[in-house]
């Protein structure tokens, strides 16, 4: 071939890399946000503590997707939790 780009015919449509959403909004986005903003303003040795009932999700699957957002934002975090709360801190 001499660079051209045959003209072929497609079964789907075509799009231009720059449109195509690359970033996942889940279901726990709106919490996990929350809480990595009011971890910033946190002085050494607090921490956040959350009631279990005002969360979304379980504590778990709510851990799980805080963990993920730290690890992509390469910030460190730290939760416990008790029967009534979730704490979490920066570690």
């Amino acid at each position: 071939m001499d660079g051209k780009k045959q003209n072929t015919r497609r079964t789907f449509k075509v799009a231009e890399r720059a449109d195509v959403p690359t970033g996942r909004n889940g279901k726990h986005k709106p919490i996990v946000t929350q809480i990595l903003n009011d971890l910033e303003g946190l002085d050494s040795g607090q921490c956040l503590k959350i009631p279990l009932a005002e969360l979304p999700d379980t504590k778990v699957n709510i851990r799980s997707a805080l963990n993920r957002a730290a690890r992509n934002l390469h910030r460190s975090v730290a939760t416990a939790t008790d029967d009534e709360f979730l704490y979490v801190w920066n570690s």
